[in-house]
């Protein structure tokens, strides 16, 4: 039976304004944070997305006119980890972004139910029959932070172009060939090209066509792909560095104050052009122990947090409380590092390319017994975890397995064969097979995103891999701190990493090309060739025979897999109306949309 590892409190890590309270809080609360969970009557998911439904639409927005109301009173939310504030494109990185654009920033785009692109900044936009020039219509009178005056088309293209140059977004190189570099070149792509052609209108001519989702994944208002539009004035006057820790930009909420590891401090902005916030204020607490989190929700100095799933109990339990669920809101990858063959981007052979490590084979020839060996590894790695029981016990039931990551929300397209039945005992066979009857070392690390259950699953899959003789170094680190490690190739070993939605499972298969600023660990010459191919495919039903020939490859070699699909659970304190959704549903993993939430 599963038995999640539990961690001691670590009080060092929580905002010193609120050490002392919590500390009292958990001596009077006891062990009440770990309760037997079980599944709320009071969760009311909302319409599932559409199945394999493409990102369409050109719409014109409905503009709504600003609420016309004083905002009063504090939103407390507790948060794992929310990263130093730094919210200049060329600055920021996950896991800051996904907090950032749902409060200070938005996106140009919205993600709907059904997976379509919905207006935000972006008022309207058309794409040419050839997918090459695509025409840009923002959102007039829409004012930027600060004093500094109304958002044009220049500053859209700056913010991008920044996104571009400063290569911590996730597809941050993907975002210079749309929109091209700080310098406006676009790598000699020939007849591409960008226009502003007034202040609120932005000709893109990619050179090549572009798969819309693509373009939609980068532009969205949530998650850790998402982005929004800051003020260039401000950035040319004050320069980069100052900007990024007091930034112009648009969204309902503008920063005030943030200490790192501590808290950021949000102000309402008046008369916001979307939705004034009902609250004067936003505080983001970073506070990384689960007990502390639910310790401040029961006593209500938190209106909302990052919960795990087996605090349901406890958080039902408290007078006035509420529960809101959606479902496909992540789904949690496992990445085996390493795997880097081919040549890197420069044209060379990986630096860090390791085929001592069991998983990796020292042969990229996929007929050859090197790969067939590594390939027996990684499978084994993947039928010792018993799914199922992690959805049971961490997710308290609100998910579902899965061994192929990147569909969720397009489930009805998936193979069904892409499954990894629990098998211990074959897996521990598999491995004296391939050369490992005693096992071998490896290095796990839980990405901290914001997720439900994201170290607990980690915890327990090391503990399944450690059944059958594998010796894991389970590292337990801040995402900021093992991100570099990721984006340079340089990590050697596996994480759990969940994501949202993705507009298309193609979006996922972009890590694992060359040119991808992040990478799921895995490079060789057929993902190259095939995803490359697919990303610049126009036709969905051609896109879509692509994809699963994409998974069915990466399937069969297991080069990466996923664990499960997780519901979003948001925990709504007695303050709060419960009647509060997402505004981006490629973001539900945690509260957001804060302007939207009411006092009761």
């Amino acid at each position: 039976m599963l038995k999640p590892r539990l961690r001691p409190l670590q009080m060092q890590h929580l905002p010193k304004a609120i050490v002392l309270l919590f500390v009292a809080l958990l001596f009077a609360c006891g062990s009440s944070a770990t309760a037997t969970p079980t599944s709320s009557n009071n969760v009311a998911p909302t319409p599932t997305a559409k199945a394999g439904a493409a990102p369409t639409a050109m719409p014109e927005a409905t503009k709504a006119a600003p609420v016309a109301m004083e905002p009063a009173g504090t939103i407390n939310m507790g948060q794992k980890e929310t990263g130093i504030f730094e919210a200049h494109p060329a600055m920021s990185s996950s896991p800051r972004i996904q907090f950032t654009s749902t409060t200070v920033g938005e996106g140009l785009i919205t993600t709907a139910t059904d997976f379509s692109a919905a207006p935000m900044l972006a008022k309207s936009w058309s794409v040419s029959d050839d997918f090459l020039t695509w025409t840009w219509k923002f959102q007039e009178g829409v004012q930027l932070h600060k004093g500094y005056g109304e958002m044009t088309a220049e500053d859209v293209l700056y913010s991008y172009q920044q996104w571009n140059a400063g290569g911590l977004h996730a597809r941050s190189g993907i975002i210079g060939e749309y929109f091209g570099g700080p310098d406006g070149t676009f790598g000699g792509r020939e007849g591409a090209s960008v226009e502003v052609v007034d202040d609120h209108t932005l000709v893109v001519n990619t050179g090549l066509p572009w798969v819309p989702a693509q373009v939609f994944e980068f532009m969205r208002n949530g998650g850790g792909s998402s982005t929004w539009v800051v003020s260039k004035k401000q950035s040319e006057e004050i320069g980069i560095e100052a900007a990024s820790k007091d930034i112009s930009s648009t969204g309902p909420w503008q920063i005030e104050e943030h200490s790192s590891g501590e808290f950021w401090k949000l102000s309402a902005v008046q008369d916001h052009w979307r939705q004034t916030p009902f609250f004067d204020e936003l505080i983001y607490w970073t506070i990384p122990e689960e007990s502390a989190r639910v310790a401040g929700f029961q006593t209500g100095q938190l209106d909302s947090f990052d919960m795990a799933f087996d605090s349901l109990a406890t958080v039902e339990a408290v007078k006035g409380a509420t529960i809101n669920g959606f479902p496909n809101a992540g789904q949690a990858g496992l990445n085996f590092y390493g795997q880097l063959y081919g040549l890197d981007k420069d044209g060379n052979e990986y630096e860090f390319y390791n085929p001592d490590n069991a998983w990796v084979s020292s042969d990229a020839d996929t007929s050859s017994q090197a790969w067939a060996d590594a390939v027996t590894v990684r499978k084994a790695l993947n039928i010792a975890i018993d799914r199922q029981t992690i959805v049971d016990t961490l997710l308290s039931g609100f998910g579902r397995p899965q061994s192929v990551r990147d569909w969720m929300g397009h489930d009805s397209r998936a193979n069904p064969d892409w499954v990894y039945p629990y098998d211990p005992a074959l897996a521990k066979q598999m491995l004296a097979d391939a050369g490992y009857p005693n096992g071998f070392g490896i290095t796990l690390t839980p990405a901290i995103r914001g997720a439900p259950a994201e170290v607990e699953a980690c915890e327990a899959v090391a503990q399944y891999w450690e059944a059958i003789g594998i010796d894991v170094n389970l590292q337990s680190v801040p995402y900021a701190t093992i991100r570099p490690e990721l984006i340079t190739r340089k990590y050697n070993g596996a994480t759990c990493h969940t994501v949202g939605v993705r507009l298309s499972p193609i979006i996922g298969a972009s890590n694992y090309v060359v040119k991808s600023t992040f990478s799921y660990g895995t490079h060789h010459p057929w993902l190259e060739e095939h995803v490359s191919a697919a990303t610049i495919e126009v036709d969905p039903i051609k896109i879509q025979q692509a994809e699963r020939e994409i998974y069915d490859w990466i399937f069969d070699n297991s080069t990466s897999s996923s664990l499960y699909v997780h519901d979003g659970i948001w925990p709504i304190g007695p303050r709060l109306d419960p009647n509060w959704k997402p505004l981006d549903w490629s973001e539900v993993r945690t509260a957001s949309a804060f302007e939207y939430a009411k006092p009761k």
